[in-house]
């Protein structure tokens, strides 16, 4: 199955949240969805770029728009980092790479100059409609939520 496509109608997931309680993409019909793929719990850019939605969090929030942080951690790995850093928006644990890989984002990155296979930093943008509205493809963990903001304001 090839990975979404600009208005596409998102296929239904469902995955796991930090506190073990199923969640669907089609739980949030009606609003728009912030979906982000980030490599790792807990480590340096995934907890900036968390923080980030974290402090942008009200600014989504008074929009209608949900916010779902998505890795290959377990549960268990996804409620520590949750409650390190005080998220307010569920983070769903992708252990087995399901959605990551119908997503196609296991991508060859080199890392301390060795190629490795890693989760590409990718986010998703999906309106109420359940639609694709956008794909960020390189991801800079900083500032990254404002421009995620800046672009649904755009599609209001």
């Amino acid at each position: 199955m090839p990975a979404p496509q600009i208005n596409d109608i998102v296929e239904n997931f469902t995955l796991q949240n930090q506190d073990d309680k199923t969640v669907h993409l089609t739980d949030f019909k009606g609003s728009p969805v912030v979906l982000f793929f980030y490599p790792r719990a807990d480590t340096p850019g995934c907890t900036i770029e968390s923080c980030g939605f974290r402090d942008a969090f009200e600014k989504f929030q008074k929009a209608g728009i949900v916010v779902l942080g998505i890795s290959r951690d377990t549960v268990k790995a996804q409620k520590k980092f949750k409650d390190k850093y005080d998220l307010p928006y569920d983070l769903l644990a992708d252990p087995d790479m399901e959605l990551i890989n119908r997503y196609d984002l296991v991508k060859p990155k080199n890392m301390y100059g060795k190629l490795v296979k890693g989760v590409k930093r990718t986010t998703y943008l999906i309106g109420p409609d359940q639609r694709l509205i956008h794909i960020f493809e390189e991801v800079k963990p900083e500032g990254h939520a404002e421009e995620v903001l800046a672009l649904l304001k755009k599609h209001k």
